[in-house]
Formats: C-alpha cells, sequence, structure tokens
C-alpha cells in the first residue's frame, strides 16, 4: 500500500498507545468514586420518590361536605351569619324547588338541607344523591318548566330560573343534586360558590 507522504507510522503508534494509555489511566483513577457516584445518584432519587410521596399523601383530599358548616368557605359563612335576624335549619327535607316532578322522577337521596332565615328573605339548599343520568333528564325536562339549563365546569349541567324574587338554580354532577331556592334574599355569587365546596371539596 502506498503510504501518504510526511507520515510517520511510528509516531502515529506511539501518539495512540500514549492515548489509550491516559484513558486506561483516568479510568483506573475514576473506579475507586464509583460506588459513591453511584449511591449518591439512588438517594437522590429516592429522595425524589419520598419527596412526591410525602406531597400526595399532605395533597388534601376532595370530600364531600357532610354537613351544613362544610357547605360554605369562611367568608360565606360570615356574610350569611351576620344578616340581622340570621338562623339556619339543618335537616333532610327534599330540596326546595318548583320542579316538583323532577323531584318525583329522581328521588332524590338527601344528605342534608341548610334553610337560612333573615329579614332579608330565606335560602334553601339541598344535597342530594341522585343516578348518574340526572343531569341529562334535567336538561331534556327542565326547559318545558321555565329552567334555561347548560354545562359547566366539569361537564356539570347547571339549570336556573327566576320568578320576582325567587332565584332557583339546580346543579348535577358526579351523582349529586345541589339545589338552590333563593327567595328576597341574594348572597353575591351564593349558588356557585357552594358549588364549589361540593365538587371541589
Amino acid at each position: 500500500m502506498a503510504r501518504t507522504g510526511g507520515r510517520s507510522t511510528w509516531l502515529a503508534w506511539t501518539a495512540g498507545v500514549l492515548s489509550a494509555g491516559i484513558v486506561a489511566a483516568l479510568v483506573w483513577l475514576a473506579l475507586p468514586g464509583l460506588p459513591a457516584v453511584v449511591g449518591l445518584t439512588g438517594d437522590s432519587l429516592r429522595d425524589g420518590q419520598q419527596v412526591q410521596q410525602a406531597e400526595a399523601a399532605d395533597a388534601p383530599e376532595a370530600v364531600t361536605p357532610g354537613e351544613c358548616r362544610r357547605l360554605y368557605s369562611d367568608a360565606l359563612w360570615a356574610g350569611l351569619s351576620w344578616q340581622p335576624g340570621s338562623e339556619l335549619d339543618q335537616d333532610r327535607s327534599v330540596p326546595k324547588t318548583s320542579a316538583t316532578v323532577l323531584v318525583d322522577s329522581l328521588a332524590p337521596d338527601v344528605r342534608f338541607t341548610c334553610t337560612w332565615t333573615s329579614e332579608a328573605g330565606s335560602i334553601s339548599t339541598t344535597l342530594a344523591a341522585v343516578g348518574s343520568d340526572a343531569g341529562a333528564i334535567a336538561q331534556a325536562a327542565l326547559p318545558d318548566l321555565g329552567y334555561g339549563c347548560g354545562v359547566v365546569a366539569d361537564g356539570r349541567v347547571r339549570c336556573t330560573k327566576a320568578a320576582d324574587e325567587v332565584y332557583e338554580t339546580l346543579e348535577f354532577g358526579e351523582g349529586l343534586w345541589l339545589s338552590t331556592t333563593e327567595t328576597a334574599w341574594h348572597p353575591e355569587r351564593y349558588a356557585s360558590r357552594v358549588a364549589e365546596a361540593v365538587w371541589r371539596g
């Protein structure tokens, strides 16, 4: 084979051997530290996993309210409680709504009903368990009774009706029915605020 002019085979072999020797020396020097590096990497991964698990454990679970007090944020509770003549009664009465045909067809399993009365008026809110198809039934039946229905956050169905001083809000989702009737007393965003407590825990 013809050799390329200006290149020395001996010099090339010497440089190659020296390079290999240097690489081998570096590997040899690094070997004692390898277990420590592997240990540190493993510890870091384990610590990260433990932090994630701890954060998941500390994260509050979404819990459906089981009583009236759990239905209201502190600010809303204070606003309702401080209204002149304010009183709260908790029982398990059926939803107070003009859509009595819906109550009959859904047969709600009432968890609790919160009835507020004050000098301003009254508010009745019921939380009940219903079938998963309750929203679809409401959307089909309630428009004929004067309600406007639509899909809101997370696919929930909300139907509303206003007649004189009476506002009704019926909301369905995840097997729950939240029914509110406000008579003359209309706290700001009342229906949406209690809905947040139910579906966002």
